[in-house]
């Protein structure tokens, strides 16, 4: 079995498969276990003309569970250039280049050679598109491509070994660092490192100064709480300029503009677009929105369902921690946390499967709308899923546990066969007490806790589940082998000098798709946390510091090791997350003002009688609090503006030259002459004596209109200047010898 250890170790056979990818793009893992034999046979006949007829090489060898695996490559290294070139022009025409390519496609090439990245992204794209575009229109999972598995790219694992041993031996990345992770993986990946990196280097403060308020200013600082605010508005307005000076100098400005249709995109009508008479596939746009006002009620119903489920639960949790006092507490305690955890994943997927058939309803033509709208709608559940525990302790059992409490013993039949009596299960009526460290023990569950368990659950027991299936499948493979059924064995017919490549590959198609938008979720829902509620404890900058240490070498791992090698794609910036961040950093002025009046002082609240608490003062507090931020956010906004960069620089500088050879290149010697005559002759003499000559020389020579010979009195910009000095000269002589007669 190979482990962790002996997939990057050369002396092993699987070892020996990693030094080679044979040349091979892709990877089509096709598979036909439930497909009848005739109709499995036609298909794969049709996907290999398909490939063959966009120019594309394949080979074909034995994989697992009833499945071929059809290796891809571009056929040729002419038509590879040609794609490449032909994506650059495209770039052009949208903008993203500032310059147009050499119109020679090899010098073209020399002069920016194709990097991994893109000669992948340019396979994939050929295999993907619609046929009407150029591709093989092969779409995964969907339509009548059902058969197909996955498209993967095998991963470069010299290369992987290499990039995981520099990023644990560094604490920082570099420039390089994020390009070598652009020209691999793809910029779309390349922005998650840049965003995580500089969300790393600016938690530096949070960290710093939180650990000083929590030694001297203790929780609900209203000085933390201000600091905190001005801090997330920097972080998103810099980043704003960060991720637009990273698009210039990847060469990725504006190409969201370059919109990868959806093969399951819809279409009502066709019409012809009046500027450039191609025809258009037309969606009524009415009946998108109508479709998208759906979201409002998806909305409600996660709201009611996960934030029924999570209120039940701290319901039940309040009520054996707080009222209950029989037998087996201390583990009945624990009985609203299983309940959660059984029931909310299965009631999260469901309501995700609900939100991604809601999306595809609504009938996107993009790519990217389709996505920016499913993440919309994981927003709103993971806000759900994440805040609205803290948000019940800190604004409903704080305030009015006093009025809730004693009405509790309807949870009494969770905990009835343990009690011995009924005063064990019966709230009292007076004299209850919160527990003031029930708000503070929330959040360093959700920032320190809670990030471990994700962080296990997200490379720890993956690897661990992969290592056992593959341990049972070789167990089932020597039990096959005794009984006579060794033949089966997918490795039986592979030719040996390709085995241990196969071996590899086989495993690399039993692994998950990568998701970049998981990894972006996480760090916008930890902004969260630091942003609504670091308040009631300043530590959790520290906490998020160590913690995104941690994360950015456990997310190269998981690409290394986890997943299939993501398709790299191309983006010009992190996407809808950066409104989340703007949305998160807004609220957050909100309930900091809140928690800052409801628990500053002693810390413990108003003790669950919410007649002590001043509605208007709080709603004024928080009023204030966000028009302050608001301000301040202007303010920064325009601050940072104002602020040049490089991106921005490379920027006008490509633009000027673009600017300055077109007009060499229009104009020519014309322009040349033009400035000449516009301007003073170096070492040119003049005097009026000459100039008068030069007058009655043109006057002689032809007679002229009055206009024309108004206007070539003076035919250069240094005769004007001349007769212009003599004339204030003459006017100046003349007042002085008024002035003294």
């Amino acid at each position: 079995m190979a482990s962790l250890k002996s997939l990057y170790d050369p002396s092993t056979d699987l070892g020996n498969g990693l030094h080679t990818n044979f040349d091979v793009d892709y990877v089509i893992d096709y598979r036909f276990a439930t497909t009848p034999k005739p109709q499995a046979e036609a298909q794969f006949v049709k996907l290999i003309q398909a490939l063959n007829d966009v120019g594309l090489s394949t080979e074909v060898r034995n994989g697992d569970n009833c499945a071929v695996l059809v290796f891809v490559k571009v056929a040729s290294d002419r038509h590879l250039k040609a794609e490449v070139y032909r994506s650059r022009v495209q770039d052009w025409l949208y903008g993203v280049r500032s310059a147009a390519p050499e119109k020679e496609m090899q010098k073209n090439l020399n002069d920016e050679p194709v990097t991994e990245a893109e000669r992948l992204r340019i396979a994939y794209l050929l295999i993907t598109k619609p046929k009407n575009e150029g591709g093989a229109g092969i779409t995964p999972k969907g339509g009548e491509w059902k058969g197909v598995e996955s498209v993967f790219a095998l991963h470069d694992h010299t290369f992987n070994r290499r990039w995981i041993k520099e990023l644990t031996a560094k604490y920082f990345l570099n420039a390089k660092d994020l390009i070598e992770i652009k020209d691999r993986f793809g910029e779309k990946i390349a922005f998650y490192f840049a965003f995580l990196q500089s969300y790393f280097l600016f938690l530096t403060f949070p960290a710093g100064f939180g650990l000083c308020a929590w030694l001297l200013l203790g929780q609900f600082s209203p000085l933390y709480a201000i600091v905190n605010a001005l801090w997330g508005i920097v972080f998103i307005e810099y980043w704003k300029k960060q991720e637009t000076d990273l698009a210039v100098q990847w060469g990725v400005r504006h190409v969201s503009k370059i919109q990868h249709k959806r093969p399951e995109f819809k279409h009502e009508r066709v019409v012809t677009d009046p500027v450039t008479g191609e025809e258009i596939k037309v969606f009524s746009p009415l009946k998108r929105l109508a479709r998208q006002l759906l979201q409002v009620p998806f909305a409600i119903a996660a709201a009611t369902v996960l934030g029924g489920l999570i209120a039940g639960c701290f319901a039940i949790e309040i009520f054996i921690s707080e009222v209950y006092d029989g037998p087996f507490k201390a583990y009945l305690v624990f009985l609203p946390t299983v309940i959660l955890t059984t029931v909310m994943p299965t009631l999260s997927a469901l309501l995700t499967g609900f939100a991604r058939r809601l999306t595809d309803l609504e009938n996107y033509e993009t790519q990217d709308a389709h996505e920016a709208a499913m993440i919309q709608k994981i927003f709103v559940l993971n806000f759900i899923t994440s805040y609205l525990p803290i948000f019940l302790t800190a604004f409903v059992y704080v305030p009015f546990a006093q009025v809730i409490v004693p009405h509790l013993d309807i949870f009494q039949l969770a905990v009835k066969p343990f009690a011995e009596n009924e005063k064990q299960m019966t709230a009292p009526k007076v004299g209850f007490q919160i527990n003031p460290d029930r708000l503070k023990k929330q959040i360093i569950y959700f920032t320190v806790t809670a990030q471990i368990v994700n962080f296990a659950l997200e490379v720890i027991v993956p690897y661990v589940k992969r290592v056992a299936f593959r341990k049972v499948k070789e167990v089932k493979a020597d039990m096959a082998a005794k009984r006579g059924g060794g033949t089966d064995s997918p490795t039986a017919d592979d030719d040996p000098e390709e085995s241990a490549f196969l071996v590899r590959v086989r495993n690399e198609a039993e692994l998950d798709t990568y998701d970049v938008t998981t990894d972006f979720r996480e760090m916008i829902v930890q902004f969260g946390y630091l942003s609504l509620f670091s308040v009631i404890w300043p530590l959790t900058g520290v906490s998020f510091f160590v913690n995104n240490w941690i994360e950015l070498r456990g997310d190269a791992l998981k690409i290394a090791l986890e997943t299939q090698r993501p398709v790299p794609w191309r983006a010009d910036s992190i996407g809808p997350w950066l409104e989340s961040l703007g949305f998160l950093s807004w609220l957050g002025s909100l309930t900091s003002a809140a928690l800052v009046y409801l628990f500053s002082g002693d810390g413990l609240g108003p003790d669950g009688t919410p007649w002590n608490i001043k509605g208007w003062a709080l709603l004024l507090a928080m009023f204030f609090s966000e028009h302050i931020y608001l301000g301040v956010r202007l303010g920064v906004k325009i601050a940072l503006s104002k602020i040049d960069s490089p991106g921005l620089q490379k920027e006008r500088a490509e633009r000027f030259l673009i600017r300055k050879q077109y007009i060499q290149e229009s104009m020519g010697d014309d322009a040349a002459e033009l400035a000449a005559a516009r301007g003073i002759a170096a070492g040119e003499k003049i005097s009026n004596s000459t100039l008068q000559g030069e007058s009655t020389q043109s006057t002689l020579k032809e007679q002229r209109t009055p206009e024309q010979r108004f206007w070539q009195c003076q035919p250069s910009q240094a005769q004007t200047i001349a007769i212009g000095r003599a004339l204030i000269a003459k006017v100046s002589l003349s007042s002085t010898v008024e002035e003294y007669s």
